[in-house]
């Protein structure tokens, strides 16, 4: 039998919203209407808590690790009789995961993205056309100068 990896356990529970797993006693609530859970068979919420119990860090903060499957949707929050907030616990494991630099290539992608335009998607000239032949007006230019000010305090 994996012992736990208590260093890990304390790293996790020093992240903001990461202590909440302590407080897990597995009945699975989180997971009956996760979307996630329904779209990918790798993504199960009780599981992911149960292994942060377990202290595995390898699996949970590797660039194929599950947690980047959850949409974010508070579904498992808003469902847990203990007040676990599941999703702030894989929040957190996120976090980590951007300090370690093992987050997904796609997140690292819209990161980078974010930093260079301050958008997640890109505006092109069929998107002005499109907006302009809707009725919309044009997307203003971000202040990159405020965003590199919050990426590099």
């Amino acid at each position: 039998m994996k012992s736990i990896n208590y260093k890990f356990k304390k790293k996790l529970n020093s992240t903001l919203g990461g202590e909440a797993h302590n407080f897990c006693y597995q009945c699975g609530a989180c997971v009956g209407d996760c979307p996630a859970a329904m779209y990918s068979p790798d993504f199960n919420p009780r599981e992911i808590l149960l292994q942060a119990l377990l202290g595995e860090e390898e699996l949970l903060t590797s660039e194929n690790s599950p947690i980047w499957n959850c949409t974010n949707c508070y579904t498992c929050y808003e469902r847990c009789p203990q007040a676990v907030r599941p999703v702030e616990v894989i929040i957190a494991l996120k976090n980590i995961c951007f300090e370690k630099i093992t987050s997904a290539p796609e997140v690292r992608e819209l990161v980078e993205s974010v930093k260079m335009t301050g958008r997640t998607v890109k505006i092109t000239s069929l998107s002005d056309r499109r907006r302009k032949e809707l009725g919309l007006k044009e997307v203003k230019m971000v202040p990159i100068e405020e965003l590199e000010e919050l990426f590099n305090p």
